[in-house]
């Protein structure tokens, strides 16, 4: 898996993967009662939500370089999955686009120190 320049390891979990819905929809009443019903397929927007879940365990070193992308302002990245799909993805910024918890804790962590990490991104 490679989000940008970053490899990232193959095993992180698409957790919301099948909870898209392509298709966006209105539902109105008119003035005169008749229902106003409008669908379109949506372009872009998809979520796309990845987690360790307890089987990746990603350095501080990478965790810093995703730190450092996530820092930058809307920049689309090319997000390549294990099974090959491409997506081009900026953070979703409507919860914390990257969070990090250390594997154990550590004083002063080094750059191999290992931790449980999720990124949320959404598809442009």
């Amino acid at each position: 898996m490679r989000l940008a320049d970053i490899e990232l390891d193959d095993d992180f979990q698409w957790v919301n993967e099948f909870d898209h819905n392509p298709i966006q929809q209105t539902v109105e009443y008119s003035l005169t009662g008749a229902l106003l019903l409008q669908e379109g397929v949506k372009q872009q927007g998809r979520s796309i939500d990845l987690r360790s879940n307890g089987g990746v365990w990603t350095p501080l070193s990478v965790v810093r370089q995703l730190e450092a992308l996530r820092d930058q302002s809307s920049v689309p990245m090319e997000l390549v999955l294990a099974d090959g799909r491409e997506f081009k993805v900026v953070w979703d910024r409507s919860a914390a686009p990257l969070a990090a918890e250390p594997l154990e804790r550590e004083t002063y962590p080094k750059p191999e120190s290992l931790h449980f990490i999720e990124m949320r991104f959404i598809t442009v």
